[in-house]
């Protein structure tokens, strides 16, 4: 019984030790996703008429704005500014990114967005793999597809 004890006490300060060391070595991260443009109040209009997002910050030349829910957040950048490095300065050009963003009903959403002005790329549809979903196109050319996760259809 000693043994078992032992055994069990001896798991319990591994998973202890294991954790802080994972938790030691691994630093939080919070992705925002940024696209340099210069159609800085065309991508604001956008988002906040369309797709209810909220400013977080703006000035000059940055946007950083975020979902109605402040669970992720999107940045837009004036190309060629002065104040930033070079790696930050080329533009978008409006080919091969997309953002996912996932929903608790897609159908109102669609309802949401076509009457407030959006133009569904293809329109809301089932995929065999569980996806319901819909597509829209910001201003920069950026696909958005607008995804309720649902059970694949049985095979």
């Amino acid at each position: 019984m000693k043994k078992i004890v032992a055994l069990i006490i001896w798991m319990a300060l591994l998973s202890i030790l294991a954790q802080s060391y994972a938790s030691l070595n691994h630093q939080t991260m919070k992705l925002n996703a940024g696209i340099i443009t210069d159609k800085i109040e065309e991508t604001k209009k956008f988002y906040t008429e369309i797709l209810s997002f909220g400013v977080t910050f703006e000035n000059d030349f940055y946007l950083l704005m975020h979902t109605p829910n402040h669970q992720a957040e999107i940045s837009f950048l004036l190309p060629n500014h002065p104040s930033q490095h070079e790696i930050l300065k080329r533009p978008f050009c409006g080919e091969g990114m997309y953002l996912t963003i996932e929903v608790e009903d897609v159908d109102n959403l669609y309802q949401e967005v076509v009457a407030a002005g959006g133009k569904p790329i293809f329109e809301l549809r089932d995929e065999p793999w569980g996806d319901r979903h819909f597509a829209i196109q910001d201003p920069n050319g950026v696909g958005i597809d607008l995804v309720q996760y649902q059970a694949p259809e049985s095979e």
